[in-house]
């Protein structure tokens, strides 16, 4: 059951979401958002997604997708470089709340969103009340669930590219800017799934 799914045949109680994202710092990959609203019971240890332990990520991320109302938004790296980081980051935050709305079958009542920012009017089609928490993945459990099926989903994209592009450990490092990376750069050059747009990898370009 979702929280505030009504009992009887009183009007909806306003849904609550929470929307984070990850991906704004790798060099290579997409940026990807999640956006939940929570089932009762809310399922035990959820919290920010970089403070967990990958066990515990695992567990709650399919338990979550499974019993909660939730939707992702993915932006690739040929978008995030035609828009820069940010608008993609809104971008993607957007397009989450939209699926979310539509597994919902209505608009939630309002939307929090991890940072200082939300996509209230810094991104066409965002159209529901929103708050920003800086910290939130930590202090709201809806944000908290977000953090996590959001980073599961881009690691997962993440090792099915390193499949594919096999010098770059994006296994191990998920396309942020290692030792490991940076030599294999050096060595290989850009992939079409590296940001352009940043400067490690706009340095090799025109090397």
């Amino acid at each position: 059951m979702l929280c505030g799914t009504p009992h009887s045949d009183f009007a909806p109680a306003p849904l609550v979401a929470g929307v984070d994202e990850a991906g704004r710092g790798p060099l290579a990959g997409p940026v990807v958002a999640a956006a939940v609203v929570l089932c009762e019971p809310c399922p035990d240890g959820i919290g920010d997604s970089k403070k967990l332990t990958a066990k515990a990520r695992a567990r709650l991320d399919p338990l979550m997708r499974q019993t909660c109302a939730w939707g992702v938004g993915i932006v690739e790296p040929d978008e995030i470089d035609r828009l820069n980081i940010f608008g993609a980051t809104m971008l993607a935050m957007t397009l989450a709340t939209q699926r979310l709305a539509e597994a919902l079958g209505r608009d939630p009542g309002e939307v929090l969103v991890d940072g200082n920012m939300t996509p209230d009017g810094r991104c066409d089609g965002w159209r529901w009340p929103a708050r920003a928490i800086v910290g939130g993945d930590g202090k709201e459990p809806a944000i908290g669930a977000a953090s996590i099926i959001a980073k599961e989903w881009r690691d997962r994209l993440m090792r099915a590219a390193a499949q594919d592009h096999p010098h770059y450990g994006w296994e191990r490092n998920m396309g942020y800017g290692t030792a490991e990376h940076m030599e294999a750069l050096r060595l290989h050059g850009p992939t079409p799934l590296h940001r352009k747009s940043f400067a490690p990898v706009a340095q090799m370009v025109l090397l």
